[in-house]
């Protein structure tokens, strides 16, 4: 599930002579096959055996240091900076937003919520496709804040997918085209104009910035994998153009203030993948989990191009970053096949010392890896002048090592491994997952959010959970010392690039959160864990005192303030028996000084929810959160939630904004 979601990406170092004061706009103007490399199971079970990590062992933890950084603070500073002070809340199952006090929310906008003046409300009974272009889309993901100047801002969300039959009171797929289309309009993103006024960020119904991208809009695809024969079909036979973007979960702001929007699951749209001839092209679909049969919304009854059988490289358009500009309405949408073709679940940005670009990514599957492209040019001051900058570069994947370093392994036609088996780069970037099994990636434990820390400039990846560790692959590192097997809670790593440079090619790596239930007392002693009670093995970047410590499960999307506090929302909580399986929620935890490790809980989302998309504004008052699928699977009428409050029968996914009643600092 995400994100740039501190308001400044520059992070990691200074640009190049001409990119300082870079030219801000708004501020003065308006499941499929596995890969078998070895897993990060495998390595950090071995490490924190060697480590002793487990709180049961009542081990001395070591403590890593923040170095100092150009333009950051160091240790002494970051120890100094105002500690979280809110009281934290407790997990729950209530069927509404909890924080704690001294804390107010406002549902800032919902499903179906005109975008325009002229836009219709919400109708379940009658809605239509030309009606959810103009409305708020569904399932809200990713958010990124955008400044206008003037106490206005930009809001751009992503839109992840639909549940049909949580949508509408009689649902057909197949049958009924009407709402395969109305469920295409609400796939994409939205761009929404807010206004500052009392404390509280409101919607403008904006004609001259509010948008609507859906599953049809005209994207132009660009960079190495453009017009490649793969990226051909009927429609688009010179292969540089595709209708829509499926299933964008996360995303990231560039340092030029453009969106990238990630596509995720992008493989359950298409069907009929066990139909094709045995070959390469059903191989690579199968390896992102192209369905082999019918899908469950059944698009392809009425659109050919979901039909691998009558479309095979379909596929191959879907899975990549998208960049686009949220000040500029009239901005084509623009795949970066660059940056490399998976289940993306983020892109967030920082600066290398010489001034270029690093995106880091995750895929967002069992068993799959951590990327980061470096691109070729540097940052320029004239924002225009980096629109292109994400088509040339490098793209890398990460081989994680036992001793705690690791390396960035390039993914192109001048790694022999890969000229190899490989025609061109193009390729290479279509079948990325593909490139990364050869090379010997390290397998990851769901790899979602990874992002930069403003202050430090270290990287934090989330791994959200791999329950199939011990089911699905029963060599990756069963024993008696390895306690995340199968791994059911997540963990979080913190990476330090060398030099502290974005642009490195090595980096070093620890576990800064083994997530879970720190107050189970395991009883165990080092060679007495079995599997299934190491699972539930915890560790908090060495915070001793676990009477204090919050329960976290299943860490997504993750932000940072500015103080280089670490915001954590869940995806999977109500599934961990260790927690009692409460609501998914949001966490926070100090990444430094002596308050680093303490995890605190701050939300708690309602019945059935996602918490996702967490993001600051720039003063740290207000935090953006979307709450999605509330009440998910419970159908219409929902019996699981009807959240927000005057939504019966139906809940609706909404994008909420969260505030000191004081108007102070969130978390201070």
């Amino acid at each position: 599930m995400t994100d740039d979601n501190r308001a400044d990406p520059l992070v990691g170092g200074p640009l190049d002579e001409e990119a300082v004061g870079i030219d801000r706009p708004g501020l003065h103007a308006a499941p499929g096959a596995r890969p078998q490399n070895e897993t990060f199971g495998d390595i950090i079970a071995r490490n924190i055996a060697r480590r002793s990590f487990l709180l049961g062992l009542g081990a001395s933890v070591p403590v890593l240091m923040t170095a100092k950084l150009p333009g950051f603070p160091g240790e002494a500073e970051a120890a100094n900076v105002d500690k979280l002070r809110f009281k934290p809340i407790q997990p729950s199952n209530a069927d509404e937003i909890l924080i704690p006090q001294g804390y107010t929310h406002d549902v800032l906008i919902s499903w179906g919520d005109p975008l325009f003046p002229d836009a219709p409300k919400l109708n379940v009974a009658k809605q239509t496709a030309a009606a959810q272009e103009r409305q708020f889309g569904y399932n809200n993901d990713f958010v990124g804040f955008f400044e206008l100047g003037d106490d206005r801002a930009l809001l751009v969300v992503n839109h992840e997918y639909s549940t049909g039959a949580d949508m509408f009171p009689e649902y057909n797929p197949g049958v009924d085209k009407s709402q395969a289309d109305v469920e295409m309009a609400a796939h994409g993103g939205s761009v929404v104009e807010l206004k500052k006024n009392g404390g509280r960020w409101k919607v403008v119904k904006s004609k001259t910035y509010n948008r609507r991208i859906t599953a049809t809009t005209e994207m132009e695809i660009t960079g190495p994998a453009a017009r490649h024969p793969l990226m051909k079909t009927k429609e688009n036979p010179a292969g540089a153009r595709v209708h829509g973007m499926l299933n964008n979960c996360s995303g990231g702001k560039t340092p030029w203030g453009t969106w990238l929007t990630c596509e995720e699951n992008f493989n359950q749209y298409f069907a009929n993948n066990g139909l094709l001839p045995d070959g390469p092209i059903k191989a690579a679909h199968a390896r992102y989990g192209v369905t082999a049969g019918a899908t469950g919304r059944k698009w392809e009854a009425f659109y050919d191009r979901f039909d691998v059988t009558k479309e095979p490289n379909e596929p191959f358009r879907f899975g990549w970053v998208v960049e686009i500009d949220p000040y500029d309405p009239t901005f084509m949408p623009r795949k970066r096949t660059a940056l490399g073709r998976c289940k993306h679940e983020a892109a967030t940005t920082a600066l290398t010392k010489d001034g270029r670009v690093a995106v880091y990514m995750g895929d967002d599957q069992q068993f799959d890896y951590v990327y980061k492209f470096v691109s070729k040019g540097k940052v320029k001051k004239k924002r225009e002048n980096n629109f292109d900058l994400l088509d040339e570069g490098v793209l890398y994947v990460a081989r994680m090592s036992d001793d705690n370093t690791g390396e960035w392994i390039e993914l192109s036609m001048k790694n022999p491994t890969l000229a190899a088996l490989f025609k061109d780069d193009g390729e290479i970037l279509i079948k990325t997952r593909l490139a990364a099994d050869a090379v010997g990636a390290t397998a990851m434990d769901r790899p979602e959010d990874v992002q930069p820390n403003p202050v430090s400039g270290k990287v934090y990846l989330t791994m959200t959970n791999n329950s199939a560790r011990m089911t699905v692959r029963p060599n990756a590192g069963e024993t008696a010392a390895n306690p995340r097997v199968p791994n059911f809670n997540g963990h979080i790593i913190e990476l330090t690039e060398d030099g502290d440079d974005h642009g490195a090619k090595t980096f070093k790596w620890e576990i800064f959160l083994l997530c879970g239930n720190p107050t189970i007392d395991l009883k165990t002693e080092a060679g007495d864990l079995t599997p299934g009670l190491a699972s539930s093995a915890t560790f908090f970047a060495g915070y001793a005192d676990a009477s204090k410590l919050g329960k976290v499960a299943s860490p997504d999307n993750i932000a940072f303030d500015s103080r280089g506090n670490l915001w954590i929302a869940t995806d999977g909580q109500p599934s961990s028996v260790d927690l009692g399986r409460p609501n998914d929620a949001m966490h926070v935890v100090p990444t430094d000084g002596p308050d680093r490790g303490y995890l605190r809980q701050f939300l708690s989302g309602p019945k059935g929810c996602e918490v996702c998309g967490p993001e600051f504004t720039p003063d740290d008052k207000t935090l953006f959160a979307a709450i999605q699928h509330p009440g998910e699977d419970g159908g219409f009428p929902n019996t699981i939630s009807t959240w927000p409050p005057d939504n019966k029968p139906f809940p609706r996914p909404s994008v909420i904004a969260v505030r000191r009643k004081d108007g102070g600092v969130i978390g201070s």
